[in-house]
């Protein structure tokens, strides 16, 4: 049987717990913490799978192995590589307090409503998007992924960074409130557990039934009159409906909305959970893509400048819609797609400019397609009849990156 208890915020196991081991595994610090038993094997964990070899060497034996690791185990933790490799009925898992529920009880904060994400050994831009997406966020940190970085990439974000570090180490124990700025400037060493990312501009919400996220919308594709707008100046529904489907937004996506207008489609990836930056030149507009984000209960970042120019100061995104028209349109969509990650979906009027935005698409790497989208909507006429109102025809043209497409290239020119 292989024992694995959750150290670090709980209390650690004592030589009762332990004893009669022939094996234990844990971290350093967690190693120095507990009595071993008199003659078991110490492995102090860093590359996993040797760990792992000798773990089953003695557990094929029916030799007694404990495991030791950070608070909740079962949580992000090392009890997914052990039941992986050996099956769950192999383990006795004792949980400790995880780092997420420490922290936030130290700020006697409730966390039903809190995402939690990993940036420990993963790319740290998927816990950077969730970060600007949604209101309160834990973040499992990591090398090349603590809080200076985290307040690096945020320092546009109106957040608040709590991190907390060496948790339930009365001595060393810290939870420290600062601004993104503030935390990129500092070198916070190895002991932080997490950083909690707050939007204290958002009231608290009501008691939860389902824990984390929420649930998502009940539907999308909102009609026109659920925004805000000028003139009849926004992306209609079914546009909209399938530019989504070609976007995919998804929590852990940054997704621009370029010519952004009355933010309808910057606000429907923001309710999917992408995080969201909003393009826009006209200054009523970009009180009016506020004002709408405002309404929909989600966080856009909104940019005031004419693309490509105003695009330069942005992060990388997975997918981007450009809206709108006019001579620059191509520019601004080959500009979009030498950044963009995964796909580019383009919405226009006039025919004239099909063919070289389809070009731009492809130039950039991108597998282009297209349709013409013309609806006619159910309006009703005196007498209780109906008609068909037709809608302006608008092209949607969207381009996907290949295996073999284009490397993308950031902002500063190195490729992503």
């Amino acid at each position: 049987m292989i024992t694995v208890f959750g150290t670090g915020t709980g209390a650690p196991p004592g030589p009762n717990e332990l004893a009669g081991a022939e094996l234990v595994v844990g971290g350093r610090r967690h190693l120095d913490a507990v009595g071993l038993p008199e003659g078991a094997r110490r492995i102090v964990l860093g590359p996993l799978a040797p760990a792992l070899d000798a773990i089953e060497e003695y557990d094929s034996k029916d030799r007694p192995v404990v495991v030791l690791a950070s608070g909740d185990p079962g949580f992000f933790g090392i009890v997914r590589a052990l039941a992986e490799r050996f099956g769950p009925h192999r383990l006795d898992v004792r949980p400790g307090v995880s780092s997420v529920a420490a922290a936030f009880a130290r700020l006697g904060l409730t966390w039903d409503d809190a995402v939690v994400v990993s940036a420990h050994g993963r790319d740290p831009r998927t816990a950077v998007n969730v970060c600007r997406a949604h209101p309160k966020v834990a973040v499992l940190t990591g090398p090349g992924a603590g809080p200076a970085e985290l307040g690096a990439a945020l320092r546009r974000s109106a957040r608040v960074l709590v991190v907390a570090s060496a948790l339930g180490d009365p001595e060393r124990e810290r939870i420290e409130r600062v601004s993104p700025a503030e935390a990129a400037e500092r070198d916070w060493g190895t002991a932080v557990n997490v950083v909690l990312c707050l939007d204290e501009t958002r009231a608290p919400g009501p008691a939860r039934t389902l824990a984390g996220a929420g649930a998502g919308p009940a539907g999308w594709a909102l009609d026109e009159g659920d925004f805000a707008h000028r003139d009849s100046m926004i992306t209609k529904f079914e546009v909209r409906a399938l530019a989504l489907a070609r976007l995919g937004p998804r929590p852990g996506d940054l997704v621009w909305d370029v010519g952004s207008g009355s933010g309808s489609v910057a606000v429907e990836c923001a309710r999917l959970g992408a995080a969201v930056s909003a393009v826009e030149k006209a200054a009523d507009g970009v009180e009016r893509i506020r004002a709408n984000a405002h309404a929909h209960g989600v966080c856009v970042d909104v940019v005031h400048g004419t693309a490509p120019d105003a695009l330069a100061g942005l992060d990388d995104p997975d997918a981007v819609f450009v809206g709108g028209g006019g001579r620059k349109l191509p520019a601004v969509v080959g500009a979009c797609a030498r950044r963009a990650r995964r796909t580019v979906v383009v919405a226009m009027a006039a025919l004239d400019r099909v063919p070289a935005v389809r070009a731009a698409l492809t130039e950039a790497g991108f597998e282009a397609g297209g349709v013409l989208l013309q609806s006619s909507r159910l309006a009703p006429l005196p007498g209780d009849v109906t008609r068909l109102a037709a809608t302006n025809p608008v092209f949607l043209l969207w381009g996907t990156r290949t295996p073999g497409g284009t490397t993308p290239v950031s902002r500063e020119g190195v490729a992503l």
